[in-house]
């Protein structure tokens, strides 16, 4: 292994935690770590007053942003000795759409003594629910006047959105909406702490902003005229407090600071590239630069990547973004809003401590879990129905139902909704040629990448690396130093060279087909289930 190789870090920012990851432009990894938030999650009292939250909130702190990433990337460079001096870009990826509003000097709202017993003021994670009322009625309008971004979306405007979460806040804490002078994801917000700019040029994230917050590069955010009949305060946040210059991820966002350098002990002036959402960045962290490949980045939730070379509309699709993923192809996001978070609350709700015995017990029994059958909306519906209200249930219980039914039929739930993606883009006209699984999940949990490789009668590439979407984002890091330090002209040679696997290494899922019939038949019973709880709910 050469020595002097140049280094990228990526930092992967996920629901419970931030993962740091070091690479060379050849793809040795040099050094990982991870650092669990102090926080966590924030879904039941506010850390500052103590008080209960209402259902549906999740929230962050920011400050555990920059504490963990501070400490896994240290501990990364501990790892191997590495020498810092060999670092050339930092990316980062982040969970979208989290999201948080700020003053001008990007101090967040709730670090101010006003609002740090205001729940509103706090950072809103992706899976924050709270925004039901305001969602329907961004939908409502947008279709009473056949708003043209709509295309891009398959319709919807989602519940996890931006303008959503920001319109939540203007009408359930006003206050807070009058005092922010900075609206932005909290991926921008990492960034533009790394690079220690002022707020009109504030780096933001295409990415983000196309999938997200209704931009797009022909026609920026959504109009004002749509803005302003949803809430007048609304358009003024568009117009007036979402200051910056957008990027595209792997373009350089600016260097980095002083202040940060010494927090992530790293020289100043490595060069930051701008963010990307953490699910995106899990297509160049495997190493995938061609259409036709569906990326699913599975962990607590699940987001299905896909580039394609045309833009189709497909209704139920998340977002559609012209260069959303990589330059040059159109990337098509889906996703489950419940995965790994749906089976540690089936294995908490049974009282276990582990995965293993369950999982052995869930696969003795035969596809079909003996009748038993999930509807895996522990959270919502994202693909293909956008809607965060709808709930999961079971059926088919019996005295003789065990928890390994249970846990059986939730897996064969997750690869049915899977399935049902794949039907969602390939009957729109979106070639799904290939399956590669990336995350933690498919090596922490082999058992759910074989039941979707028996559900979809197809062979599934498991990446060898557990930290794809890290890695993705050191791809981006190394690309934004630019071809003389890296070596790279585009982003899809970066890709090839730091996350591409040889044959030889390459772990596949293979099906098997004996139950294709029988999962055929009770796919079907999904989709009836399906339809018929979201007519009992409506």
């Amino acid at each position: 292994m050469q020595t002097d190789l140049p280094i990228a870090l990526g930092l992967d920012f996920g629901t419970e935690s931030v993962r740091a990851v070091l690479i060379d432009s050849e793809g040795n990894e040099l050094g990982v770590a991870s650092s669990s938030y102090a926080h966590g999650q924030i879904v039941d009292r506010l850390p500052t007053s103590q008080a209960q939250l209402p259902p549906r909130f999740a929230l962050q702190a920011p400050l555990d942003w920059i504490e963990s990433a501070a400490e896994a990337t240290r501990l990364a460079v501990q790892q191997n000795g590495v020498s810092r001096d060999r670092i050339v870009g930092i990316g980062v990826d982040f969970t979208s759409c989290t999201m948080l509003p700020t003053l001008a000097d990007g101090t967040p709202l709730c670090e101010t003594e006003s609002f740090q017993h205001t729940p509103l003021a706090w950072p809103k994670l992706w899976k924050h629910h709270g925004a039901i009322d305001q969602t329907d009625r961004m939908n409502r309008i947008a279709r009473d006047r056949n708003e043209s971004f709509l295309s891009r979306y398959g319709g919807i405007i989602g519940l996890e959105w931006f303008f959503p979460k920001v319109l939540e806040t203007i009408e359930l804490a006003p206050e807070v909406a009058d005092a922010a002078e900075v609206w932005l994801e909290a991926g921008d917000w990492f960034v533009w702490q790394l690079v220690g700019c002022d707020a009109p040029s504030l780096p933001r994230s295409t990415c983000q902003a196309g999938y997200k917050a209704l931009w797009s590069s022909e026609d920026g955010y959504a109009n004002a005229d749509y803005l302003a009949a949803v809430d007048p305060k609304l358009a003024e946040v568009a117009a007036k407090k979402m200051p910056g210059r957008l990027l595209s991820p792997g373009e350089k966002a600016g260097v980095l600071c002083e202040e940060m350098a010494d927090r992530l002990g790293l020289p100043a002036g490595i060069a930051v590239s701008a963010a990307t959402i953490d699910a995106h960045s899990g297509v160049p962290g495997v190493g995938e630069a061609e259409s036709g490949t569906l990326v699913m980045v599975m962990g607590t939730s699940s987001c299905h990547m896909l580039n394609a070379t045309k833009f189709q509309a497909v209704p139920g699709v998340a977002g559609i973004v012209d260069g959303g993923i990589l330059p040059g192809l159109f990337g098509y996001e889906t996703g489950q809003a419940a995965v790994g978070d749906a089976f540690a609350w089936l294995l908490k709700l049974l009282n276990l401590d582990s995965f293993d015995q369950l999982a052995k017990d869930a696969l003795e029994l035969p596809a079909g879990s003996e009748g038993v059958l999930c509807l895996d909306w522990m959270n919502g519906c994202r693909t293909p129905l956008m809607d965060g209200s709808v709930k999961g249930a079971f059926t088919g219980l019996s005295l003789d139902t065990t928890p390994a039914h249970l846990y059986r039929s939730l897996l064969e739930a997750s690869a049915f909704g899977v399935r049902w993606i794949v039907d969602v883009l390939r009957e729109g006209g979106i070639a799904v040629d290939r399956f590669v699984a990336t995350g933690g999940l498919p090596h922490h949990n082999p058992a759910v990448v074989q039941i979707y490789a028996d559900v979809l009668a197809t062979e599934i590439e498991v990446h060898p690396s557990q930290q794809g979407p890290a890695i993705g984002a050191a791809v981006l890091g190394m690309f934004a130093a630019g071809p003389s330090r890296s070596g790279f002209e585009t982003i899809g040679q970066a890709a090839q060279s730091m996350a591409s696997v040889d044959d030889v290494d390459r772990k596949i899922v293979y099906p098997n087909l004996g139950d294709r019939e029988t999962y055929n038949r009770v796919y079907q019973q999904y989709r009836c289930l399906a339809d018929q709880t979201r007519r009992g709910e409506s």
